[in-house]
């Protein structure tokens, strides 16, 4: 009974030492692979990528695609052009606006200033920039007005 027990103890044993074997040569395999694909992306870095501007796969905004370039080397890389985007400056270009002047009445429109604050992918942006936008053909009401009429309304039923 004790040489069953015995030989029990020696296949658990056996077994469990192949299954140790097999995961160590998987991991080391995998150590391998991993250490050859770093080897091979420090060769293709470079230190000055430049950056296109990026350009939506349909119509003037959504997803798209921006070209990096460095010395003979050259990626695509996904982006997107938000639909809000002002043209003049590109999406590329982050500036920081004032408030909206008061309506200029001889030209209809009003304008604010803005000064760069942060150029994405080296994008070549001005310093600084104006924009304009048609005044308002109303006169906005302040919201605690609109209330106080609304109140006054249900009042007086």
């Amino acid at each position: 009974m004790m040489l069953g027990t015995a030989v029990y103890r020696m296949r658990t044993l056996f077994s469990t030492t192949i299954l140790l074997l097999v995961a160590l040569t998987i991991a080391a395999e995998a150590i391998k692979k991993k250490g050859n694909k770093k080897e091979g992306k420090a060769d293709s870095e470079c230190a000055e990528w430049v950056f296109g501007k990026c350009v939506p796969n349909s119509g003037d905004c959504g997803p798209g695609v921006r070209e990096a370039t460095c010395n003979e080397q050259s990626k695509k890389h996904k982006c997107k052009v938000p639909c809000n985007w002002k043209k003049d400056f590109g999406a590329d270009c982050k500036y920081k606006f004032g408030r909206w002047a008061e309506c200029d009445t001889s030209t209809g429109t009003r304008s604010r200033s803005g000064t760069l604050k942060k150029a994405m992918f080296n994008a070549d942006c001005q310093t600084t920039i104006k924009v304009s936008k048609p005044c308002n053909p109303k006169t906005p009401t302040p919201k605690g007005a609109e209330k106080a009429k609304k109140g006054k309304k249900g009042k007086e039923n």
